[in-house]
């Protein structure tokens, strides 16, 4: 019994501190998720088509790696390594 009653205090307050340490990020949850670069107005535009070609697909070298970038039969583009 007194056992029992430990594990539920100790239960208790580990949930206590969890709360407190989530409610201490000022973050909020759009700051979080919201990654997504912003055109600026002196960026370089590159139509898809024309970068793709005919194939729908080009080799990218980076830093002497290689990424494919594809054009899905959806219409997305996918880049991988």
């Amino acid at each position: 019994m007194f056992f029992d009653l430990l594990i539920m205090i100790i239960i208790v307050t580990l949930i206590s501190i969890f709360n407190i340490m989530t409610s201490l990020d000022t973050t909020s949850v759009t700051e979080k998720t919201n990654h997504k670069p912003h055109p600026q107005q002196g960026d370089r535009r590159i139509s898809s088509q024309s970068l793709l070609g005919a194939e729908g697909r080009i080799i990218i070298e980076h830093d002497g790696q290689h990424y494919l970038l594809r054009q899905t039969h959806a219409g997305k583009l996918i880049l991988t390594k």
